[in-house]
């Protein structure tokens, strides 16, 4: 089965149109790499993954036309526009806020320096 064959299969079967999964896809994959790299989504470094595999995707669907460069309408551009707009945008969300915003992501207020220093006190003479 070719990957093509396999993305057509996807949408069929899930029933998603192919935005759908782009997002999905583009969520998934980075959630998957931070977890088996034991990388924040704060590090770019699943962000990069996902740049990649967009970029393959869209690099194997061009391949695939099997057109020359200067008969690609502009509909084929839009798609690819549209496409790696859909895979990127949550992963970017994701990258920025975990690390620009953590907070929003956690629930949780960075704890009070002053709070957690001991308290100095002046031993008795």
């Amino acid at each position: 089965m070719q990957w093509f064959e396999i993305k057509i299969w996807l949408e069929s079967s899930i029933g998603l149109d192919r935005d759908s999964l782009h997002i999905y896809a583009g969520v998934g994959i980075q959630l998957v790499v931070a977890l088996f790299c034991r990388r924040s989504l704060a590090s770019p470094i699943p962000w990069l993954f996902v740049v990649a595999a967009a970029l393959a995707n869209e690099y194997y669907d061009y391949t695939r036309l099997g057109v020359r460069l200067d008969r690609i309408s502009e509909n084929y551009y839009d798609g690819t526009v549209r496409d790696i707009w859909n895979t990127l945008l949550l992963p970017t969300l994701f990258l920025l806020i975990a690390k620009f915003r953590p907070t929003w992501l956690t629930g949780k207020r960075p704890a009070d320096k002053k709070k957690d220093k001991p308290v100095e006190t002046t031993p008795p003479i």
